[in-house]
């Protein structure tokens, strides 16, 4: 193709920001055959019409965002930045060819998504959520659930901004340090800080009190519960999470489990077991 049907230049920052307007309706054509596919082809229209001039070369890009792409939606923003870097080299008549484009999506799209699961699922959203509900049984009210609202969009927007941006500065090269073993690094460290935050919540938001009560031979009452506390304090809570961990993992439904827990409760009180 000749240089004269080309639309050669480069992406705006206004064309980029356009995009990332774009980037957070990326789910709202969701489709079993492809996915999110309909959505990226969404974000990536300013693009097609800043790059190519013809209906046909415009046809063709859009075209090529309709295969199949499923990821994570945060980190969508980062192969959106790597694409935009390669369809403006393919515009523009660099030796990127449409098979790379779409063998780097595919390449990127299922290890982002394993990194940035318990990043955001596993790590940020517990301690979050964690840290409003504290805010909100202290007596703040709406401060809590504000909190956490501004947190959580102020912290997605500003990453999906900055992994755009990056990640069209960087093209190709961001496969580099994907590949240098950062995500294994950084998917570990979010699962043990994750596991940290949910062990330290655990004898928080988990109560367990025994109302029993022991009687040594001298006649002196000792509160178990009191007992327990001093000996190893969450303890009821941690069995308790363990055993509804290990019902989970024995394909034991959470519906069940609510279930149970309610009636276990409701008997122990009445019964007199716990308080």
């Amino acid at each position: 193709m000749s240089a004269t049907t080309r639309h050669p230049g480069e992406l705006t920052l206004g064309d980029q920001l356009k995009i990332f307007g774009r980037s957070g309706l990326e789910q709202a054509a969701w489709n079993y055959p492809r996915l999110q596919n309909l959505g990226f082809c969404y974000v990536m229209i300013p693009a097609i019409q800043r790059l190519y001039a013809t209906r046909d070369q415009q046809a063709a890009a859009a075209t090529r965002h309709l295969t199949s792409f499923n990821t994570m939606p945060y980190m969508q923003s980062l192969i959106t930045g790597v694409t935009l870097s390669l369809e403006e080299q393919h515009a523009n008549g660099a030796a990127v060819s449409a098979a790379d484009i779409n063998a780097m999506k595919v390449g990127m799209m299922g290890s982002l998504a394993g990194v940035a699961d318990p990043v955001w699922w596993g790590t940020w959203r517990p301690i979050l959520s964690a840290f409003a509900a504290s805010l909100a049984l202290s007596g703040f009210g709406i401060g809590g659930p504000l909190v956490f609202f501004l947190g959580w969009n102020v912290a997605r927007l500003t990453f999906r901004w900055w992994a755009q941006r990056w990640g069209y500065r960087q093209g190709l090269n961001v496969i580099d340090y994907l590949s240098s073993g950062i995500l294994q690094k950084l998917t570990l460290g979010a699962s043990i800080v994750g596991m940290f935050v949910m062990g330290a919540l655990v004898p928080r938001w988990t109560r367990v009190q025994l109302k029993a009560t022991l009687t040594t031979s001298a006649h002196t009452d000792y509160a178990l519960q009191k007992l327990l506390d001093q000996l190893v304090p969450g303890l009821l809570p941690l069995v308790l999470t363990l055993g509804c961990v290990w019902l989970l993992r024995h394909h034991v439904k959470p519906l069940w489990l609510l279930v149970g827990v309610l009636v276990i409760s409701l008997v122990g009180t009445w019964l007199g077991i716990f308080q």
